[in-house]
């Protein structure tokens, strides 16, 4: 059986432990041939920096070629169907890396495919995101257990694979967000049950300052993700009493430790400068996406 990463679910808690330990191996030196002789086809049908760089890097680190097909290049499923493009990146590639807007055209893609799929982001998870979140958050802290982790913002897709990561390796999540944009029910309910046996837990609230208090990783994430460009203006005016800024950070524990996935969009979900606030991890999470992955990888072939 092909064994394939479309959501952060997908693995046991007990495999996001073993890809962290074997990411921190990988970042402190160790060598891997894993994909000698072997190429990753990466296909995306949005905009790139973090996921194309650490994906290319990852494989030629573990001995393998990047392909990479830009969305103009390949149509999914207008120019050719997904089912066909599946079976021939299947023919002449090792793992393919699909980063989309649908869950279900993964989900087809993966249903056809001969070869290990990784989601590299789709409008309902984004899961590889998760894997560097988490191995950040260890670093800093130690563990992820008992760990109080805010995430202020939007209930989106890096915030549904968060809550299982999280959860997974018992922290404790608190998402708050405006009325009309909290985790999807069944995420929020599937999270803490995927928790439960490491005592994890995710809750939603609305109220910031509660989700603050005591927080050891305060995350946020833009209020507008690609594809929702049309709602900006409306989501601005949602999600303004939600900013993140150094006041905030003041509110959560002494030693909080801030994160945001990036690209940010200062004076909207932070204020201006507040990457490079003493209490940002932000460019070591964007690094540990190639350690992470690269660890995933090498546990899928």
């Amino acid at each position: 059986m092909t064994n394939h990463f479309l959501k952060l679910s997908d693995i046991a808690p007990v495999e996001i432990q073993q890809i962290l330990n074997r990411a921190a191996d990988l970042k402190n030196g160790a060598i891997s041939d894993t994909l000698s002789g072997k190429s990753v086809t990466m296909l995306f049908e949005k905009p790139s920096l973090r996921t194309k760089l650490s994906f290319w890097i990852g494989t030629e680190k573990l001995g393998g070629k990047p392909v990479y097909f830009s969305p103009e290049e390949v149509g999914l499923g207008k120019r050719e169907p997904v089912a066909d493009v599946a079976q021939v990146i299947s023919r002449m590639s090792a793992i393919a890396v699909i980063r989309t807007f649908a869950q279900s055209t993964i989900e087809e893609f993966a249903a056809n495919a001969s070869i290990p799929v990784i989601n590299a982001l789709t409008d309902s998870e984004h899961p590889c995101q998760a894997l560097a979140d988490t191995q950040t958050i260890t670093e800093h802290l130690g563990s992820l257990a008992g760990a109080k982790v805010a995430f202020i913002g939007d209930g989106n897709n890096v915030a549904v694979s968060l809550s299982y990561a999280v959860a997974g390796l018992g922290g404790n999540l608190v998402v708050a967000s405006p009325k009309g944009y909290s985790l999807p029910v069944e995420d929020l309910e599937g999270a803490n049950a995927y928790g439960a046996q490491a005592n994890g837990s995710v809750t939603q609230v609305t109220d910031l300052e509660a989700a603050i208090q005591d927080a050891d990783i305060v995350y946020t994430d833009v209020w507008t993700s690609m594809g929702q460009e049309d709602e900006k203006a409306k989501r601005i005016k949602d999600f303004s009493e939600y900013q993140v800024n150094p006041a905030v950070l003041d509110k959560a524990s002494a030693n909080v430790k801030f994160m945001h996935d990036l690209p940010a969009h200062p004076g909207e979900e932070i204020s201006d400068g507040l990457l490079y606030d003493y209490r940002s991890i932000v460019f070591d999470q964007a690094e540990n996406r190639l350690w992470s992955q690269a660890a995933l990888m090498e546990a899928l072939i």
